[in-house]
């Protein structure tokens, strides 16, 4: 898939997150109109369809992953577009298995440098750098995630 293409994908997934955790679960079902009315592109729909909905199922599991790496950071104090980059990146890190982590995390600090602060980027890349060694690494193991492959 076209690197443009994965780029939207995330930045419509973050979008679609932001207001899902703002206004709760019921917004899911407005998921397909949201993607209809925003892109045109299928191959982007589908890619942020899936992180969405990824990540909406996995969210405990994601929060505390989260929790566990983001040492004196609670996830309810991080703001709504930070922890909501963290999420998606760590869905897509741990469950997406045809991304390298490398490419997960330089999109996710880019969102955040895009949406939230200049800070954010920094802080996203902390807790994403040790998501990537403390899970990712063990389940896919640290040589699988050094390729240079820019398949964003």
């Amino acid at each position: 898939m076209n690197v443009k293409k994965r780029s939207r994908g995330r930045e419509l997934a973050l979008q679609f997150l932001y207001q899902l955790d703002l206004m709760g679960a019921e917004v899911l079902e407005d998921l397909d109109g949201f993607l209809a009315d925003e892109e045109g592109d299928a191959s982007a729909v589908q890619f942020a369809r899936t992180l969405v909905r990824g990540t909406a199922e996995r969210r405990d599991e994601l929060d505390g992953v989260i929790r566990d790496v983001a040492q004196n950071w609670r996830i309810e104090r991080m703001a709504v577009v930070d922890r909501n980059v963290l999420r998606l990146a760590t869905f897509e890190m741990l469950f997406v298995t045809d991304v390298p982590p490398k490419v997960s995390i330089n999109e996710a600090i880019e969102l955040g440098k895009r949406y939230s602060t200049q800070n954010s980027g920094g802080f996203i890349n902390g807790v994403l750098d040790k998501v990537r060694v403390r899970y990712w690494e063990p389940k896919f193991g640290a040589a699988a995630g050094t390729q240079d492959d820019s398949d964003g």
